[in-house]
């Protein structure tokens, strides 16, 4: 069971890891974003495998004014944190969560971008044979939980959309990647599922049901250790890789059929009915113009993990480098901006 002191015993850890690690604290000094080009032979590993094969279909991987030195294919938040610390990632790609995570560790890292879903991203499954019909069914229950990903974010907004508290279920400490053969063995009551599991689990035991979850993932985030932006000429890569990013996210929605076949059949190995369901359920991503929304979502997130115990209080604004606040929107035609 997830308690207060194991959690925050392994926090303290992950800290203590990535300091000996070489990743530490580093101070910000804030200046002015450069306005020309980075030096043509910076050098930035960027651990956003989406956006490398958005580019690479798309055309654009030949147009970026730097050098990408590495795409590691390092996606969950726990891990780019960990990156971040041994130095061998400058920008990663996540939900709002991680930031706040990487805080927790005292690791100073700044929000360079912001992208936003208005719908949901998951869905509860229950085990096989559960009594679970709806939401209001979920006290008591054992809830898979991963605290440090976005998965673990819409258990805690549906709790408190349910007016319940973290002492009214069992949150079972799992990754992401552990959530479908723990409800499949019963070890939870209920999991956070995607696409394509959710299809193929429900297939697989007709006796489980699918919940509707109202709770939105709203952020997708690009995000940076301050020690990387407080290079020149890496700052000035990141603010022209942006566009890249942002436009690469807009390609990919209006090709979602190549899409599916260069990244989800060619480089996942999934089917193409696995990708056209996982596309299918995605909400498009926009792009804000202003980050005022996002800055209060992720305020109330990191109130929900204090609330929990799971880490101090803090002003998440602290996160935001507003500098950037409009370099993906202004790179993108206006129906992808957020409407705020």
């Amino acid at each position: 069971m997830l308690t207060r002191r194991s959690l925050l015993l392994g926090l303290a850890a992950l800290g203590a890891a990535g300091c000996s690690a070489g990743g530490g604290t580093t101070t910000q000094v804030l200046g002015d974003l450069p306005t020309t080009a980075p030096p043509p032979d910076t050098k930035l590993s960027i651990s956003i495998r989406t956006t490398l094969k958005q580019l690479e279909a798309s055309g654009e991987l030949g147009k970026l004014p730097f050098q990408v030195s590495d795409w590691p294919n390092i996606q969950a938040g726990p891990d780019v944190i960990q990156a971040f610390r041994a130095r061998s990632v400058d920008l990663g790609a996540n939900a709002g969560i991680p930031p706040i995570q990487a805080q927790a560790t005292r690791l100073q890292t700044k929000i360079v971008a912001v992208g936003e879903r208005d719908e949901p991203l998951y869905t509860y499954a229950t085990k096989p044979g559960s009594p679970i019909k709806s939401l209001g069914d979920f006290k008591g229950k054992k809830i898979a939980f991963s605290q440090g990903q976005a998965q673990g974010v819409v258990v805690l907004r549906t709790l408190k959309e349910l007016g319940l508290k973290i002492t009214d279920v069992e949150l079972i400490p799992l990754t992401s990647n552990q959530f479908l053969t723990a409800v499949q063995a019963g070890q939870v009551d209920v999991a956070v599922l995607a696409e394509p599991q959710l299809t193929k689990y429900l297939g697989q035991y007709p006796d489980a049901r699918a919940i509707e979850m109202n709770s939105v993932d709203l952020l997708t985030v690009l995000w940076a250790p301050v020690e990387v932006l407080n290079d020149p000429a890496k700052l000035a890569a990141i603010k022209a890789f942006i566009p890249f990013w942002a436009r690469g996210t807009v390609w990919s929605d209006e090709n979602p059929d190549k899409w599916v076949d260069a990244y989800y059949v060619k480089d996942q190995n999934v089917s193409k009915a696995d990708g056209d369901r996982i596309v299918q359920s995605q909400p498009p991503l926009t792009f804000p113009t202003s980050w005022d929304r996002a800055v209060q979502w992720e305020q109330e997130t990191a109130d929900l993990l204090a609330e929990g115990g799971f880490v101090e209080k803090f002003d998440v604004t602290e996160l935001f480098d507003r500098r950037f606040e409009k370099v993906a929107a202004e790179a993108v035609d206006a129906k992808y901006r957020s409407r705020t």
